[in-house]
């Protein structure tokens, strides 16, 4: 089953987005890379993650076409077993836009889409603590 999830959107310039919703009172919770100009960020308020990655990152790590006008996003599921959740999504209809692939050398992210063409992510921690 899924759970925690996270809206990412994505980002001409991830700093800048990371710093507008820390004045919101939003604190950081993950940053990539940590020092230097950031391809991913996630903050937190109250329990809620919505997360800012860069349209580059997107488009060379993941082989996504994002939208760079507009609104950018992305829904992101945790789960235990993305492998065998993105084979029965697809199974079952849903369209697959990237089959799983590790990331950051401790996640491994697939990518499926809504009915409206908003691409899904779904994670799995490779090494959970």
């Amino acid at each position: 089953m899924f759970r925690e999830p996270e809206v990412i959107l994505f980002s001409a310039d991830v700093e800048r987005a990371a710093a507008f919703y820390r004045r919101l009172g939003f604190r950081e919770v993950f940053r990539v890379p940590p020092a230097g100009t950031p391809i991913h960020v996630d903050l937190e308020l109250d329990g809620y993650r919505i997360g800012f990655a860069s349209i580059g990152s997107a488009r060379h790590d993941h082989g996504l076409d994002p939208v760079v006008g507009g609104q950018r996003a992305t829904v992101t599921l945790w789960t235990d077993d993305v492998a065998a959740e993105y084979e029965r999504l697809v199974s079952d209809g849903v369209n697959g836009l990237r089959t799983p692939g590790e990331w950051l050398g401790r996640l491994l992210v697939a990518w499926i889409q809504d009915p409206d063409g908003h691409p899904i992510q779904l994670v799995q921690d490779l090494d959970p603590a």
